[in-house]
């Protein structure tokens, strides 16, 4: 299943390549809000939330108002995430506050399980050179993904697992690297970063992972209809 993406910076929506440079970018969010209508699941990142420099609170809303949404950014305590869990949103994306000195952080995130419940919970592991990725992916810990969705499995719903390395570029994905996050855990699991093509959408259904788009659609070079 093909889940659209929505990242929001200083009130836009946009698409960076690697994180890092901007590439796309659109005043007004209501063309891809239509686009998206269609979907059971669109994810929401609050760019300048997970930066720490302010948030995208009012869009957020007003989106969640209007698609089911999974909203990620700057989830770091069980007040945010009841907070962004009561602008409609309908799970949450946690991810580096996941982590702490160095490895998981069990205690925050038995914390927020039993305070909101694993179902509303969507752990996200990023992966950069074989290792997770946190701070907005400048940061590499000493544990791979693998041994992290194993350890974080009883307190999530699902896992969102983001390829960095190839994350933006076009180029397609790394379909090993994310069948091996497949067999390590029984959860949902969604896949992004660099997918670009209705063949891996396909492919990965076939194993039992929704795939999430950004740049692909922005560009037009994936077509929402087929």
């Amino acid at each position: 299943m093909l889940i659209p993406a929505i990242d929001l910076q200083g009130g836009r929506v946009v698409q960076l390549v690697q994180g890092e440079t901007l590439a796309i970018e659109a005043n007004d969010p209501e063309p891809w809000i239509q686009k998206f209508s269609r979907f059971p699941r669109v994810q929401v990142i609050d760019l300048d939330a997970a930066k720490g420099q302010g948030d995208n609170t009012p869009i957020v809303t007003a989106i969640c108002g209007r698609l089911p949404c999974r909203v990620g950014g700057g989830i770091r305590s069980v007040e945010k995430a009841r907070a962004v869990l009561g602008t409609g949103a309908h799970a949450v994306i946690v991810s580096s506050s996941l982590f702490r000195d160095g490895a998981v952080d069990l205690a925050f995130a038995r914390t927020l399980a039993e305070a909101i419940g694993p179902e509303q919970i969507i752990a996200a592991v990023d992966s950069r050179e074989g290792k997770v990725a946190i701070h907005g992916w400048r940061t590499i810990l000493p544990v791979t993904a693998v041994e992290a969705v194993q350890q974080l499995e009883p307190y999530c719903g699902e896992f969102l697992y983001t390829h960095v390395d190839t994350e933006g570029l076009m180029q397609g994905t790394d379909m090993d690297a994310i069948l091996a996050v497949r067999r390590a855990t029984t959860r949902r699991l969604t896949a992004a970063g660099g997918i670009t093509t209705w063949k891996e959408i396909d492919e990965l259904d076939a194993a039992g992972v929704d795939a999430v788009a950004g740049m692909a659609v922005y560009t037009g070079a994936l077509l929402l209809e087929r």
